[in-house]
């Protein structure tokens, strides 16, 4: 976590018994403007942090990119009003992003914000398919891992997080944000700069799985999504139409598996 993640405010907190001052850390959110090649693509608000994963998390998430060859450079601007990611692009994405330009005003609980038609809401989404396999136990205690690597979440309790776990290996990256969305974006975004298969593990969320989250997780490879809370019923649609495998409820004490449960096993991890 850092200091451009918070700010310190006043509060008062009352009790039944009086009332005192007292300074709270707060998350920030800002708005974030995803520019590629000169045109705004899309305004998020987000924590103003991992920014570059944020960045290229969306755009590949989004179809904007799809992959790390299609950017030629990337940079972080920051203005009085917000923050820009300005993206130079290979001239081939030029079409595709006529195709499926969003511009959204994203507030961080809502997703599919603003979109140019509703036929991108329900939008045609790549099959996974996938040989991964998850241990019961490791599916189980996800969420519980996820816990302890949310600095930002134990500051201010206001934040959600996305971690990519490795079956045998546990929870290898973490990210956080205000915004769910954001969270999955930031953490495919890490994944795709350094260069981690999404498909060789799972996502971890701190929320319920909408749609939108399920979208994210087809169109980055990823072939397990695991929430703390429960699903949508139409994200459990769209994840058994991708091939993903929904766990929910996942909260060290069992879990509800929605979608392609073949992949968690009942095997001693």
């Amino acid at each position: 976590m850092t200091e451009d993640a918070i700010r310190k405010t006043n509060a008062l907190h009352l009790r039944r018994d009086g009332a005192e001052r007292t300074t709270r850390a707060l998350a920030r959110e800002v708005p974030v403007a995803i520019v590629c090649n000169g045109t705004t693509q899309a305004v998020m608000m987000a924590t103003p942090e991992d920014l570059t994963d944020f960045a290229h998390g969306f755009a590949l998430t989004e179809g904007f990119i799809g992959g790390l060859d299609d950017v030629e450079e990337c940079e972080i601007v920051a203005h009085d009003s917000g923050i820009e990611a300005r993206f130079w692009l290979d001239e081939g994405r030029a079409d595709i992003l006529a195709a499926r330009r969003r511009r959204m005003a994203g507030p961080v609980g809502c997703g599919l914000c603003g979109i140019d038609s509703l036929s991108e809401a329900t939008r045609p989404l790549p099959r996974i398919v996938s040989d991964l396999r998850l241990g019961h136990g490791e599916a189980e205690g996800a969420t519980e891992a996820l816990r302890a690597m949310q600095p930002l979440q134990d500051v201010t309790r206001a934040s959600h997080a996305a971690g990519f776990l490795v079956p045998g290996r546990g929870l290898v990256l973490a990210r956080e944000d205000v915004g769910r969305h954001n969270a999955l974006d930031k953490l495919v975004g890490a994944l795709l700069r350094s260069g981690v298969d999404p498909a060789s593990g799972a996502a971890v969320m701190t929320s319920r799985l909408s749609l939108e989250l399920v979208q994210k997780a087809a169109m980055s490879g990823i072939p397990i999504l695991i929430a703390v809370s429960a699903p949508t019923a139409q994200a459990v649609d769209a994840a058994e139409a991708a091939g993903i495998t929904l766990v929910a409820g996942a909260r060290g004490t069992g879990f509800d598996l929605y979608a392609h449960p073949e992949r968690i096993t009942r095997e001693p991890d």
